[in-house]
């Protein structure tokens, strides 16, 4: 009696994904860009994020452009990840091709959207690179990074793809949103990203709790340590980027930093990176309360001290 409760709630989240996948549903063309372009004059990420604020000796200009760089490569990062998890999204829906066309309908949804997401972010990418000076390089590879991502177990994939998508939601939210400086474009790509993740946030929950229940204790003890891998592989990236958008940003500047200041600047786009990427996903509440009630205190410490260089 109890099993057949919990599946008629469970059914019920799947049906409400849907519902809100109809109802928030855009065109990139109609909804999103509407033949409108980038404004260089604002910022694309608020200080919040990009944490421009903390370089004093850059001048108002310079810490404008910072966003910019940033928000490029903002936009690249998430078209990067949405080649993962629409996958995996994809893999998962094999569960439920002959069971619960309900729970089925909802994760394809959920794969279209990110391939939608994809699109989108190819686009942001070309239209930022004809406002922006030449010389960017994005160096992360999508296609590697999934296929390096996708060798790790369901648990720990499903793992991190929550914890992006729930630190999606409280960026527009929390940081996006109410900033009136940025740019007008830039936000709304991020309103209408934000729009969509919500569910998607909701399905990797339910889709991590029924990949759980599948493990013994030690086979979830080795995705934890899939996830620690994971999380590092994606402070690699970070690291990489950062030095990328610095050597590209000092490149354009158009005068010398010393050796101290650029080292700084390389510093802080990483910080932020850290941030926007790890430390604003691990430390939201609804994260932390998710990965806590699958896990024991034991290997949340573990979580905790590979993360600690990162995290601090």
């Amino acid at each position: 009696m109890e099993t057949a409760v919990a599946e008629q709630i469970e059914n019920g989240r799947y049906a409400q994904c849907i519902a809100a996948s109809k109802k928030v549903y855009w065109d990139i063309d109609k909804d999103v860009i509407r033949g409108r372009e980038f404004d260089f004059s604002k910022r694309f990420l608020p200080d919040t994020l990009s944490k421009v604020d903390e370089l004093e000796f850059l001048g108002e200009d310079e810490k404008r452009f910072m966003t910019q760089v940033q928000g490029r490569t903002y936009a690249n990062t998430f078209g990067l990840v949405e080649r993962f998890i629409s996958a995996k999204v994809l893999e998962v829906s094999r569960d439920h091709w002959l069971g619960d066309q309900t729970a089925l309908e909802a994760l394809v949804r959920f794969s279209n959207e990110e391939l939608k997401h994809q699109e989108l972010f190819r686009r942001i990418e070309r239209m930022v690179g004809q406002g922006m000076p030449a010389g960017y390089s994005y160096r992360p590879q999508p296609n590697d990074v999934a296929g390096a991502v996708l060798s790790k177990s369901t648990w720990s994939v499903l793992a991190l793809t929550c914890h992006i998508e729930i630190f999606v939601q409280a960026h527009y939210r929390e940081n996006i949103d109410p900033v009136h400086q940025v740019d007008g474009l830039f936000k709304d790509v991020f309103r209408y990203h934000w729009m969509e993740e919500a569910q998607h946030a909701t399905l990797d929950e339910l889709e991590w709790q029924r990949e759980d229940d599948k493990l013994s204790a030690a086979e979830r003890d080795q995705a934890v340590t899939g996830l620690i891998a994971l999380v590092g592989a994606v402070d690699g990236i970070l690291q990489m980027q950062s030095k990328a958008d610095t050597e590209y940003f000092v490149a354009v500047s158009g005068r010398m930093f010393s050796t101290d200041q650029r080292q700084r600047i390389e510093d802080t786009v990483l910080k932020a990176y850290r941030w926007q990427y790890i430390v604003s996903g691990v430390q939201h509440p609804r994260f932390a309360a998710r990965l806590g009630s699958l896990i024991s205190e034991a290997q949340m410490q573990r979580i905790g001290e590979a993360l600690a260089g990162i995290m601090g």
